[in-house]
């Protein structure tokens, strides 16, 4: 038995008669008997008796129809959705470093979707390291990685020999980033010494790669900071700074509208002298897609509002 068969055994059923089937499914007659035979034969059962007036169905035929009618319709369900798939399908993926500049661009971006499409979205807040772990193996088509700018060498090369492009997108300074209630919150002026005797917050994943280990954790966390909670994602970071008000984090600039949220100010020290990149990367020969623009140009206009201190 195969598709085939139900399509005949339905449109026999339909057209009440074999020989208007066969006219309507564009084969002979006798092809279409031969072919019903067959499975009658093969099921054991009779679908249709023939009569001088025609043919009638069985009763064990008209259970047989009604299993035959489901199984098309599910087969013609399936053969539209993947069909259409790929060209109604809204893909769209990348990861990148727990930034509230990018995630703020995503949903902007995420909200100016088709609605009425299939949409298949992939946001994965990582490290650097990963971020391209990810392109080369795990069919990311986009990633974005920070580092500190005098490692700009390092980082070329480890893209070069992975076969990946880059495009810079953000040089900044870092801004402490604490809530409204805490000590420092106040002061016009804050330099690093200011911060001694209050909790760090900070992501607990930070990887360069072409660094040995030891040498890369040294450049990736500052060893003099007494007091530190690392975290792994920015849901936790925003509940430290909103509720532990000795808290402070540093950050890229935060849209206003995330500072309000959660009633934080961003503040600029003095004596950081520390800069850092975010670098958009790709595969050698991607070609965008027209999410891919829509997003970084979204990213544009929201990179465009930041208070970008160098």
């Amino acid at each position: 038995m195969n598709l085939l068969h139900l399509k005949y055994v339905v449109e026999i059923a339909r057209c009440k008669s074999i020989s208007k089937a066969a006219e309507s499914l564009n084969m002979g007659q006798p092809n279409l008997s031969r072919s019903i035979k067959e499975l009658e034969d093969s099921l054991k059962i009779t679908i249709f008796n023939r009569t001088s007036k025609g043919i009638e169905i069985t009763d064990r035929g008209d259970e047989f129809i009604q299993y035959a009618k489901d199984i098309l319709t599910q087969v013609d369900h399936v053969e539209s959705l993947y069909r259409n798939d790929e060209s109604q399908k809204q893909s769209f993926s990348i990861s990148v470093p727990r930034v509230s500049y990018i995630s703020h661009a995503f949903v902007q971006f995420a909200s100016m979707l088709d609605q009425d499409k299939r949409i298949e979205l992939y946001y994965k807040e990582t490290n650097s390291f990963r971020a391209m772990s990810n392109i080369i193996e795990a069919d990311y088509n986009l990633g974005i990685i920070r580092y500190r700018k005098d490692f700009d060498s390092y980082f070329e090369a480890g893209l070069r020999e992975r076969g990946l492009n880059s495009m810079d997108l953000l040089d900044y300074s870092p801004l402490a980033v604490m809530s409204k209630e805490h000590p420092l919150a106040n002061r016009p002026q804050l330099t690093m010494a200011d911060f001694e005797p209050y909790l760090e917050v900070a992501h607990g994943d930070p990887y360069i790669p072409s660094l040995p280990g030891r040498e890369m954790k040294k450049v990736a966390i500052d060893e003099s900071v007494r007091k530190r909670i690392f975290v792994f994602e920015r849901g936790s970071q925003f509940d430290l700074l909103c509720g532990l008000n000795t808290s402070y984090m540093w950050v890229s600039p935060i849209p206003e509208a995330l500072l309000k949220r959660y009633d934080l100010v961003q503040k600029w020290v003095s004596d950081n002298d520390k800069i850092y990149k975010d670098v958009l990367i790709f595969k050698k020969g991607y070609r965008f897609s027209e999410l891919d623009k829509l997003f970084l140009d979204t990213l544009v206009k929201v990179k465009q509002n930041l208070k970008v201190i160098l």
